[in-house]
């Protein structure tokens, strides 16, 4: 058996179970997202933890569509050519979170490339009619690099969501291989960007690719450099057999040692476990105090 075919039927460890939520939480956030013709990163991103954040009544939502202009080995959601973006999407979005009676969302959305403003005008248009029709709510936005465009950044900047996020979803050397497009480097400078701006800024990345501890320990001090205020570290699981491998599975106890390792160089948020995602309990992160 060749080393690949190996790691692509590594077994889950016990401490990989997903729960699995059927409540009337539950099952109101999945009509919602089916009534209004919504895409959550939930589904097209294939997240080990749907069932327990709609159980909560919570959901990312995915706007511009759910096709990628990119194609990460990493990722679920499908690359392609989009359709053009729905003209009425910031209206449904705001009007399901209003009948969700969320208190915090998180908007994130597919890769945009083919669009002249990279999709950045419809993140402000929705940011402000969720704010318009939910006045009380907060807002995280994990947004894409804009090709590293700083103007449209800056839209969704003045539409000041509470934080905006943007993940390096792995090490500097393992970039080339996860990411189809993004640069490591890229990607910090839209991150510090985001941090003079005064607004919170949160990055994520995955373990389990190959990377070492001193490559997530320098990623760290990387991230902190630009003045990024909150990291998360998860499991990356392997979606499909013609994704990226799984080269390890992380031990729980490795987890927490990032999380202590990271509060001690200077973090004022670190969610690590098997099963954190980028927006796993994203309504404690709005919370950060700002230098």
């Amino acid at each position: 058996m060749h080393k690949q075919d190996r790691l692509q039927i590594l077994r889950k460890p016990e401490w990989l179970k997903i729960k699995i939520g059927h409540g009337s939480e539950f099952r109101e956030v999945q009509e919602q997202i089916r009534s209004n013709g919504l895409n959550t990163i939930c589904t097209s991103g294939d997240c080990p933890n749907k069932y327990e954040c709609w159980s909560r009544g919570t959901a990312t939502i995915m706007i511009l569509g759910n096709i990628c202009t990119r194609h990460c080995k990493f990722c679920n959601v499908d690359p392609g050519r989009p359709l053009p973006p729905d003209p009425n999407e910031h209206i449904k979005v705001a009007n399901s979170i209003r009948a969700l009676k969320l208190k915090h969302c998180v908007l994130t959305s597919v890769d945009r490339d083919d669009l002249p403003d990279f999709g950045a005008g419809h993140w402000a248009k929705t940011i402000t009619e969720i704010k318009l029709r939910n006045p009380d709510i907060t807002i995280e936005g994990l947004i894409p690099d804009f090709n590293g465009h700083n103007d449209f950044t800056q839209i969704v900047i003045d539409a000041e969501p509470n934080v905006i996020s943007h993940n390096l979803e792995t090490t500097r050397s393992l970039t080339p291989k996860l990411r189809s497009k993004a640069k490591y480097d890229t990607s910090l400078n839209v991150l510090s960007y985001i941090a003079n701006s005064k607004i919170i800024a949160k990055s994520g990345i995955m373990v389990g690719v190959g990377e070492t501890e001193e490559e997530v320990f320098q990623t760290m001090d990387d991230l902190l450099n630009v003045g990024v205020k909150v990291m998360t570290i998860g499991q990356y699981l392997q979606p499909t057999l013609s994704h990226y491998p799984v080269i390890e599975y992380v031990h729980p106890d490795q987890f927490a040692k990032y999380k202590e390792i990271g509060l001690q160089k200077g973090f004022q948020y670190i969610e690590s476990g098997p099963l954190v995602r980028s927006s796993y309990f994203a309504e404690n992160h709005i919370n950060v105090k700002l230098k």
